[in-house]
């Protein structure tokens, strides 16, 4: 596992995008169906307190790139107030997204993280600031620039967070 240095941290200081995967991330992984295929997911609110804090402290921005096109993540992401694309096919869709995005407004690499956890996320961790959540594929976790101690859907969005108000020089006193 990829831990936190010094190094790193300084890099999370001029990030102004913060992008994730919804699947794996957002959640563990798992997905519960019902007879009538209606899906239900769990997510985390130690995350959501953590994204809440994020837009509430600085002026970084979030969004979420997900191959999955839900009513789940699309409520989830209206709930946590991030922009949401969904349906995005394949690594190199995403890839795209996350261009298009950079490019709208104005950001270069070092001032976004991606935060994935599955093989198609690999080409937007490559070519940002790239992070795996712990229950990563290991595939995902060799070329990311850190991992986190925390799983996907359990604090890893949080764990971030932290780091980037940290890097910044914020400090949540409430």
């Amino acid at each position: 596992m990829k831990r936190m240095t010094e190094n790193f941290l300084k890099k999370l200081k001029d990030v102004k995008l913060l992008a994730m995967d919804f699947d794996g991330v957002h959640t563990d992984g798992l997905v519960y169906m019902n007879e009538d295929g209606g899906e239900a997911v769990i997510c985390s609110r130690v995350d959501g307190m953590g994204l809440e804090l994020l837009r509430a402290h600085s002026d970084v921005k979030t969004c979420v790139i997900s191959k999955e096109e839900n009513l789940v993540v699309a409520a989830r992401c209206r709930k946590l107030k991030i922009v949401c694309h969904q349906g995005i096919e394949g690594g190199e869709g995403k890839l795209e997204t996350l261009k298009k995005i950079m490019s709208e407004d104005n950001l270069g690499n070092t001032e976004v993280i991606y935060i994935g956890d599955d093989v198609n996320d690999i080409p937007c961790l490559k070519e940002v600031i790239g992070v795996a959540v712990a229950n990563a594929r290991p595939e995902v976790k060799k070329i990311t620039q850190y991992t986190t101690a925390a799983f996907g859907g359990g604090g890893a969005i949080r764990e971030i967070c932290d780091f980037i108000l940290e890097a910044k020089g914020i400090k949540i006193v409430l």
